[in-house]
């Protein structure tokens, strides 16, 4: 599981601007095949390190707040707060590998295969466990509104157990990527943290794509547009509205992981159809996917840091905790505090889906 280096293998299997994301990596093809040159795939590294520094800082501290809000209340925390504390877990997590990531665009993968192991583990499973507990805080939602019932998925203690499944199946969906990457060196281009399959690279690199689109989107989604769909008509029928106002907070969050992934997912299938020839490609349409994906994936990358500037903005509850911790340590006045409480409390007072949101 050493270094590789490129005196055994075909460079072309391994050029790509965008060779460390989610499993986007397919090879170039055979020499000669291409309709384009990969030089046509350059962008500006000073802007994706700004980008990545920016998202760095948001996310590491707006999702520590989250937790600290949730696990100073955790006594009387509920089961999505249990979920949401979770997906603050996975995004503080990724994160924390972002200052590598943006080194490698500076000067190349020059860390090592371990920590090209370990850094591209940490993005997988932030990839599947975010998505998998969305779907799982639809579907608790859906029974506790639409049935009316306190069903087993609501006690606490099984819901751990639950987020405890969802990072063991989100660390195994990854472990086909990870197991396979390695640190690969050429002679004149800057390393890269990249996956090596062998002789069959392309059509494992396929299969774990389809993976992805499957198990890391299309099912998730599926599961959640079910659910919310019927509790929104639930809501709308029974003009319960107002008793449930903390579900905003929910459709929020699922709203912009959906604006966020939605855009390099799709481009992330037309690039597969595009590979496999039920799209024609041209030297164009190769360019624009290409660029599509490393966008795409940036976007992607920013919705670790957009959850907690929701809940500042949107979860009245949350936002009252955490400046109830902030007068605590007299980061501000109490008068503030008093009345922000105020407009929480008549927000609240109909009910909330969640007791910290």
């Amino acid at each position: 599981m050493g270094e590789l280096n490129f005196a055994n293998v075909n460079i072309q299997d391994y050029f790509e601007d965008y060779n460390d994301s989610y499993s986007t990596g397919l090879p170039y093809f055979e020499p000669g095949t291409s309709p384009c040159q990969p030089e046509a795939l350059q962008i500006n590294k000073n802007i994706l390190i700004t980008i990545y520094a920016l998202v760095f800082l948001l996310s590491l501290l707006g999702n520590f707040l989250v937790m600290l809000v949730i696990l100073i209340n955790r006594v009387g925390s509920s089961v999505t707060d249990i979920y949401l504390l979770n997906l603050a877990m996975a995004d503080l997590l990724f994160a924390l590998t972002l200052p590598i990531w943006a080194a490698s665009k500076k000067s190349g993968w020059t860390f090592g295969t371990p920590l090209c192991k370990a850094a591209s583990l940490v993005r997988e499973v932030n990839f599947y466990s975010g998505i998998l507990l969305l779907a799982c805080i639809s579907m608790d939602r859906y029974l506790a509104i639409v049935h009316a019932t306190r069903t087993m998925i609501q006690k606490r203690h099984l819901v751990k157990f639950i987020c405890l499944a969802i990072w063991i199946l989100s660390l195994i969906l990854s472990l086909p990527v990870v197991l396979f990457r390695r640190t690969v060196h050429s002679g004149s281009s800057s390393p890269v943290c990249y996956e090596d399959m062998g002789d069959n690279t392309s059509n494992w690199r396929l299969v774990l794509r389809a993976v992805t689109h499957i198990c890391g989107f299309i099912l998730p989604l599926v599961v959640m547009l079910f659910c919310y769909g019927f509790t929104l008509c639930t809501l709308y029928k029974a003009h319960m509205g107002q008793k449930h106002r903390a579900m905003r907070v929910i459709f929020a969050v699922v709203l912009i992981f959906l604006l966020c992934w939605l855009p390099y997912n799709l481009a992330l299938v037309t690039d597969t159809l595009m590979r496999t020839g039920a799209i024609h490609e041209t030297c164009t349409r190769r360019q624009d996917i290409d660029h599509a994906l490393i966008v795409t994936e940036i976007l992607g990358f920013l919705h670790s840091c957009l959850n907690p500037i929701i809940y500042a903005f949107i979860g009245q509850k949350f936002r009252h905790r955490l400046l109830r911790i902030m007068a605590t340590h007299g980061l501000v006045s109490k008068d503030f505090l008093a009345k922000d409480g105020r407009s929480s409390f008549v927000a609240s007072s109909s009910g909330n889906t969640s007791t910290t949101l």
